[in-house]
C-alpha cells in the first residue's frame, strides 16, 4: 500500500514537473483559459498594473491554419514596480513587461504560468534587491492564485 502511494506520488510529481520550464510558475486554474485570463486582466488592474496587451495565440494559429489549444499572453507592469527592478540591474528590462501565460494543456487543464522573479534575480544576477524581488513575488503569486482560484 505505502508502494502505491508512493509510486501515485511520484508520478504526479514527474508530470507535473515535465511541464515546468526552468524559472517558470505554474498555478492550476479552475476556470477556463478565456474566464482566467478575464479575471486575471481585471485583477492586475485593480492593483494598478497597465495591461499593455493580451494576445490570443490560438487565434493567431487558427489565422494560418495552426489548431493550438486555448494560449493568452497577458502584457503587464507598472513603473512603480518595474522601475526599482531595472535600478537594481538594468539588463532585467528584457524580462519587463512581466508576462502571464493562460493555457490549457493536453489534459484539458488550465494553467496560469509565470516568469519567477527569484529566477529573473538570478537570471541578471541581481544583488541588493531582495525586498523588490520578495514583493514582487507576494504580489504574482497573489494576483494570480486569485485568478486561478476564488
Amino acid at each position: 500500500m505505502r508502494t502505491s502511494i508512493f509510486s501515485l506520488i511520484f508520478a504526479v510529481a514527474i508530470s507535473a514537473s515535465a511541464q515546468t520550464a526552468d524559472g517558470m510558475m505554474n498555478i492550476e486554474s479552475t476556470f477556463t483559459v478565456k474566464d482566467t485570463a478575464d479575471r486575471m486582466e481585471s485583477i492586475l488592474k485593480e492593483n494598478g498594473m497597465t495591461v499593455f496587451n493580451r494576445i490570443d495565440h490560438a487565434q493567431g494559429a487558427d489565422k494560418v491554419g495552426v489548431e493550438l489549444r486555448d494560449t493568452e499572453l497577458l502584457l503587464f507592469g507598472n513603473p512603480r514596480v518595474g522601475s526599482p527592478l531595472m535600478q537594481c540591474r538594468q539588463s532585467v528590462a528584457i524580462d519587463l513587461p512581466q508576462k502571464a501565460l493562460i493555457w490549457q494543456d493536453e489534459a484539458n487543464r488550465v494553467w496560469i504560468s509565470y516568469n519567477e522573479p527569484g529566477y529573473l534575480a538570478k537570471r541578471h544576477d541581481i544583488i541588493g534587491c531582495e525586498e523588490v524581488i520578495s514583493k514582487i513575488e507576494k504580489a504574482l503569486a497573489g494576483m494570480a492564485t486569485k485568478a486561478a482560484k476564488e
